[in-house]
């Protein structure tokens, strides 16, 4: 028999948020083993003591940003959008049912001008403490690897600019290791076609105001720049799209658990955020004893200063990486997959 059901939405029960919030919620488990009264200490400074409005707590803005990644949502209008209307949510935040919560802005406000980077760092610093108090970082071994993220630009809204050039110093050298080798192995050294022969002397204009122009143009570069966000950088994606991205360059440890991180304009090449990224790991865990990277990083100059711990997963065949591999990296091992590829991988999502 056809029944149709009972539409009791103005039913008033009395209830508590705790009761209705599942007893193996992931949300329960964190807020279990993670003590959030740390973050007090790390903002109190940013704010005023005695004057201004009560602002909203700041354990709950960087909850409300957790419970964004934790769940994949895609910007912070969506979450707080989702915040409102979930109950487990509400009940992480320490919010009731029908009480008003944070607006997106609030936190993206917050975000942008309150905390710094500094406290981004110290909250980063804590949450490595507390896994290595728990006993799973193991930065012993660590994965360093690249992947791209979608600016959120249009890539018809863009303008030529004119940007410092970079050094070619890494392919110089290279190029020396290179034709040294084939020297010592009696093969003919290989042609610098990269650099374009000087025209003769008298082809040459010498008034003053063309020469600065040449002198202008040889120290800059002309790169395509988004006219909505241009701190990204244009890229070519697969064989034929083109799009504004930016990169993040990783460190994790053998568990996935991310050491340090560096973001670049989705132009900067893998092999020139190496050194940065390094140094903080190294600086942060001198217990580093291997550094796995694959060949994108496999330069005369990372494997020359860095070759006591600098393993590799992959070989080339092209003389110019084989070099590098012989001198600088032995023994090269095919090591298991790169840890980070698991949190790039979420990195990716996010920025679709």
């Amino acid at each position: 028999m056809l029944e149709r059901g009972k539409m009791d939405r103005g039913v008033i029960e009395i209830v508590d948020t705790e009761s209705l919030v599942p007893k193996d919620h992931l949300l329960r488990k964190i807020d279990a083993a993670v003590d959030f009264n740390r973050l007090y200490e790390m903002v109190e400074p940013l704010y005023s003591e005695d004057n201004g409005r009560p602002s909203v707590d700041p354990v709950v803005l960087f909850k409300m940003v957790l419970i964004q990644h934790l769940y994949g949502l895609p910007s912070l209008r969506r979450t707080a959008d989702e915040i409102s209307a979930n109950i487990c949510y509400r009940w992480f935040l320490g919010y009731t049912l029908q009480e008003e919560t944070p607006h997106f802005s609030t936190v993206s406000y917050n975000f942008r001008h309150r905390f710094t980077a500094e406290t981004v760092d110290q909250v980063f610093a804590w949450i490595l403490e507390e896994v290595a108090e728990a006993g799973y970082l193991s930065p012993k071994a660590v994965f360093i690897d690249g992947t791209h993220i979608k600016a959120s630009a249009n890539t018809k809204k863009q303008i030529k600019a004119a940007i410092p050039a970079a050094s070619k110093h890494y392919a110089k050298e290279l190029m020396e290791e290179v034709n040294a080798d084939r020297e010592a192995h009696g093969k003919k050294p290989f042609d610098d076609d990269d650099e374009p022969p000087k025209p003769p002397k008298k082809c040459r204009d010498n008034t003053s105001k063309k020469k600065l122009a040449r002198r202008k143009k040889e120290k800059t570069r002309i790169v395509t720049q988004s006219v909505t966000d241009p701190d990204c950088g244009l890229f070519v994606k697969g064989e034929h799209k083109r799009q504004f991205a930016y990169e993040a360059h990783t460190a994790c440890d053998s568990h996935g658990f991310v050491l340090e991180t560096v973001v670049t304009p989705g132009n900067v090449h893998d092999s020139v955020a190496f050194d940065e990224v390094y140094d903080k790991v190294t600086k942060t865990f001198p217990e580093t004893e291997t550094i796995v990277a694959d060949s994108a990083y496999k330069t005369p100059h990372i494997c020359d200063n860095k070759p006591g711990r600098l393993q590799g997963i992959q070989k080339r065949s092209q003389d110019l990486h084989k070099l590098s591999l012989q001198r600088a990296m032995p023994p090269l091992q095919r090591l298991r997959k790169n840890r980070t590829e698991a949190y790039l991988e979420t990195l990716r999502r996010a920025g679709r």
